[in-house]
C-alpha cells in the first residue's frame, strides 16, 4: 500500500465513521427496489449465480442489492469502515459475500476471468490513473463480461457549487485538464460536509480526487479493450430546485457520470 493508499484509506474511515451518506447500508431494499438501484438501464440482466467484483464500492449498499439479486458477490475496498457496512448489510439480509481490504489499482490477488461483471461505483477519482484499474479489470473480467465504472463529471469538477449567482451562475474554479484537484486552494480545506441521519452537519477530513477528462476515460476504456453499452447521467430529480443549492447544482451539470461497458471478445472488430 503506498502514500496516496494509506492516506485515502483513513480518510475514508473517518468520513465512514462519521455516517456520510455513501457509508449508510441500504436496509430496506426487495428485490424490485435492488434492481432499480443497480441496473435501472436494464443491462446486466439476471445475474443469479454470476460472479461480481463490486470494486471500490463498500459501504453495504451495491453489494447488498447485487446480492438480493442472487449474485455471488465479492467486494473489494479500501476503507475497513466500508467493509464492516458491508458485513452489517450481509447479516441483515442473510447474505455471505467475500470481503476484501485492497487497493483499486491492484487486481493481482484474483485470477484471469474471475468475475462475469465488475460494479464499480463512484470511486475512481480518488486514483490518478485509471489506466491501472482499467488493465486490471480487463484481466479479471472474462470475455464478454459488464464493466459498469461511475466518475466524477470532468466538467462539473471546474465550478464550485457552494458560489452561485443569480447572474453570472456558478463560478469557475480550476482549467479542464486532468490531474489532482486542489481542493484548498478552491475552497480553501479539503473537508467534506456530512449531514447525519438527524440532520446535523459536521466538516471531515475528506480524501485526495483526482480529474479524469472525458477524452482520458473514454480514450482508456477503449485501449482497455472495452466496448460502451449504455451511458447515464445523475441528474437532480427535483422539478424546481431552489438556485444555489446542490440539487440545483446537479440540474445545471450532472456531477456523476457512468458507462457501461464489455469486455470485448477475440475476434470482435
Amino acid at each position: 500500500m503506498d502514500e496516496l493508499s494509506s492516506f485515502n484509506r483513513e480518510r475514508w474511515n473517518g468520513l465512514a465513521r462519521a455516517g456520510i451518506l455513501y457509508s449508510r447500508p441500504k436496509l430496506d431494499l426487495d428485490e424490485a427496489s435492488a434492481r432499480e438501484m443497480v441496473d435501472e438501464a436494464g443491462i446486466m440482466g439476471d445475474v443469479r449465480g454470476k460472479r461480481v467484483l463490486v470494486l471500490a464500492g463498500g459501504g453495504g449498499q451495491q453489494s447488498a442489492a447485487i446480492g438480493l439479486l442472487g449474485a455471488k458477490v465479492t467486494v473489494m475496498d479500501l476503507s475497513d469502515e466500508q467493509l464492516a457496512n458491508d458485513k452489517r448489510a450481509a447479516d441483515h439480509y442473510g447474505l455471505s459475500p467475500v470481503l476484501l481490504q485492497g487497493d483499486m489499482r491492484d487486481l493481482s490477488r484474483f485470477e484471469e476471468d474471475a468475475f462475469d461483471i465488475v460494479y464499480q461505483p463512484f470511486s475512481i477519482n480518488f486514483v490518478p490513473d485509471v489506466r491501472p484499474v482499467f488493465a486490471g479489470v480487463a484481466r479479471v473480467l472474462k470475455a464478454g463480461g459488464i464493466y459498469h465504472v461511475q466518475w466524477h463529471n470532468p466538467y462539473t469538477q471546474t465550478f464550485n457549487p457552494d458560489d452561485y449567482d443569480p447572474v453570472r451562475g456558478y463560478s469557475s474554479n480550476s482549467v479542464y485538464d486532468d490531474g489532482e484537484v486542489d481542493v484548498v486552494a478552491i475552497f480553501g480545506s479539503d473537508t467534506w460536509g456530512v449531514e447525519g441521519e438527524n440532520g446535523d452537519k459536521i466538516e471531515v477530513p475528506g480524501p485526495r480526487e483526482f480529474r479524469h477528462t472525458m477524452k482520458t476515460f473514454i480514450n482508456c476504456l477503449i485501449e482497455g479493450g472495452f466496448e460502451i453499452l449504455a451511458f447515464d447521467e445523475h441528474r437532480t430529480w427535483d422539478e424546481n430546485p431552489e438556485p444555489g443549492t446542490w440539487e440545483h447544482f446537479k440540474a445545471v451539470s450532472p456531477p456523476y457520470l457512468a458507462f457501461w461497458t464489455k469486455r470485448k471478445c477475440e475476434g470482435d472488430s
